[in-house]
């Protein structure tokens, strides 16, 4: 199984870095993990709706190059499902279960992701209604990745 991370911007926080690689160290002994950072487009500081959905496609041009055409593509989005985390770790079960070996997350930039990344991906998860940075989520999300094997496994993490 092969997980992969992608995501807008460059991480700058060590605190985040140290976090996501503690995770990444433990997600390795039940899957390769592969963490890509694509540039970020710099946004003016009151941009008009059309330049932000100019940068939110640049940005999602960069995310499509890096999706392989047979991952399961699973994106981050205030819209998507929110999900228990033994629900979480039972698709991502599901999935590798239905012949899939790479399954790439996204999280987009400080504007979200473009549309078309939304369509391509064949589910739309949600850590709820708070607006979290997106550097952030990369911490969260690869600690429920964690969990999911760890659910998986029946260890006592999770309690």
């Amino acid at each position: 199984m092969n997980i992969k991370l992608i995501t807008v911007g460059k991480l700058k926080e060590h605190y985040l870095k140290d976090g996501i690689a503690e995770y990444s160290k433990r997600i390795a002994r039940f899957a390769k993990v592969e963490l890509i950072e694509v540039p970020d487009e710099k946004t003016p500081e009151h941009a008009s709706q059309a330049q932000n959905q100019q940068i939110m496609a640049k940005e999602g041009e960069r995310i499509a190059d890096k999706i392989g055409s047979r991952d399961y593509v699973i994106v981050l989005a205030i819209e998507g499902k929110q999900l228990p985390s033994e629900t979480f770790s039972k698709k991502m079960l599901d999935i590798t279960l239905s012949g899939y070996s790479t399954i790439t997350f996204i999280i987009g930039g400080s504007l979200g992701l473009d549309e078309r990344i939304k369509q391509r991906a064949d589910m739309a998860i949600s850590f709820g209604l708070l607006t979290l940075p997106h550097q952030l989520m990369r911490l969260v999300l690869i600690e429920q990745i964690y969990r999911a094997f760890m659910i998986q496994q029946g260890s006592p993490y999770h309690k």
